[in-house]
């Protein structure tokens, strides 16, 4: 598929990429050149004081453990993280 460049550098992804890989508006990705191609990779942001809180755990459970957790969403649900993207900031 052909693309054009638009003012300010800006591209726009044909809707059939977009609904393939389940893209939409909002979303944040990492822009990557490489052997003088460009790459998008989706990534998922979260605050920064929700991942000091999980760092936090992490460094207390090293010290003495007291609470274990099944997976990663059972840690973030504990911290009040939704793994949807209500918490992620747009």
């Amino acid at each position: 598929m052909l693309v054009e460049m638009r003012v300010r550098s800006q591209i726009t992804l044909p809707s059939e990429i977009t609904k393939k890989i389940g893209i939409q508006e909002g979303d944040r990705f990492e822009v990557m050149e490489r052997d003088g191609g460009v790459f998008l990779c989706p990534v998922v942001v979260y605050p920064k004081n929700k991942l000091e809180k999980v760092a936090k755990i992490i460094k207390d459970h090293e010290k003495e453990p007291s609470v274990v957790y099944s997976s990663v969403e059972e840690m973030f649900n504990d911290l009040g993280i939704n793994l949807g993207d209500e918490d992620v900031p747009s």
